[in-house]
């Protein structure tokens, strides 16, 4: 049996609240974002060591009870896991979470979208870079933007509401083409959010970012937006609504303002491994603990220990090179 976890709030050593767990639920994907993934990496985790389900509601589980109310389940592509809507239902299931999301590049999300919504699934974040056909496919690998579309469609008809789209945007993104984007999801009900890239392995470092604070300023004036109060909305991301209030448009700016200081979160990746931060290299091994037979006290105890030295920032504009290993090898 599990130890009775600690009174209150789980808290790193900065003082900050841990609520927040991203779990990776595979580092395969079918799409290979420049930006992401070179066109011909092979280094992909041996399926053999994929946590199955039911040693990912046992980590999982084990975080919601040390107090960790949101989990989102993400990737690589996490709609490629067979069985994502039973593992996503045992998860919303769980006493104490109080939200439920998933990341996605949307190809598979128009057969998902409504058994993802039955299960308890409450958010949806879905990539999408441009709404052009040819840069899509120069991005991505691939020429399935209207697979993409199709799944937001479906998305929408499922009731998912918010919708946020995670735009990546760099020093060579057109700003006509974010303004495109930003016209799309005013007319869909989506939230846009625009997202400075980061160092994280070689390919990531291909790619020089552009202050998204000022961009955003423009293209909210244009639209008519207004900034939201502060603290409106949990996350990193600051955000300019409607006059009604609702969240239209947000940046993430993990390198011209990074949000270190209100990081809450921690990533589980496909393997077991605990990642405390995206741009360091502190990590816990959950899964090898797991599997070398550790109860749920001593994987509890290294969950803490791990909360515990989680790094006050990331190095990505101090040490760019610090990060080998890809966004997908961490999970988003």
């Amino acid at each position: 049996m599990m130890e009775t976890p600690p009174a209150g709030p789980l808290k790193d050593g900065h003082g900050r609240r841990i609520d927040y767990l991203r779990v990776s639920v595979t580092d395969r994907c079918d799409l290979r974002c420049s930006y992401c993934l070179p066109k011909d990496f092979k280094g992909f985790e041996t399926p053999s060591n994929w946590l199955d389900h039911e040693e990912m509601l046992r980590l999982v589980g084990l975080f919601v009870a040390l107090g960790v109310s949101k989990v989102r389940l993400t990737g690589g592509e996490p709609l490629l896991r067979r069985g994502i809507a039973g593992l996503a239902g045992a998860i919303a299931a769980m006493p104490g979470l109080a939200d439920l999301s998933v990341s996605t590049n949307g190809t598979q999300l128009a057969r998902h979208a409504q058994s993802l919504r039955a299960a308890g699934v409450d958010r949806l974040n879905v990539s999408l870079d441009t709404l052009d056909a040819a840069a899509f496919s120069r991005i991505t690998g691939r020429d399935c933007l209207e697979s993409v579309l199709a799944g937001l469609a479906a998305a929408r008809r499922a009731g998912f509401a918010p919708i946020k789209l995670n735009s990546v945007v760099h020093a060579a993104t057109p700003e006509a083409e974010v303004r495109r984007l930003l016209d799309y999801a005013v007319a869909q009900g989506f939230v846009l959010r625009l997202i400075e890239p980061m160092p994280m392995g070689e390919c990531g470092r291909g790619f020089s970012h552009t202050d998204l604070n000022a961009m955003g300023a423009r293209l909210a004036t244009e639209a008519g937006l207004m900034p939201a109060l502060a603290g409106a909305g949990a996350g990193p991301a600051r955000y300019w609504t409607t006059g009604r209030g609702a969240p239209v448009l947000g940046v993430i700016t993990p390198m011209s303002r990074h949000f270190c200081a209100s990081c809450n979160r921690v990533r589980l990746g496909v393997d077991g491994t605990l990642y405390l931060c995206l741009g360091q290299e502190d990590q816990v091994p959950l899964g090898r603990l797991l599997r070398g037979g550790a109860s749920d006290a001593e994987l509890t105890r290294a969950i803490l220990a791990g909360i515990a030295a989680k790094p006050e920032r990331h190095e990505f504009t101090s040490r760019p090179e610090r990060i080998v290993r890809f966004m997908a090898q961490t999970g988003g």
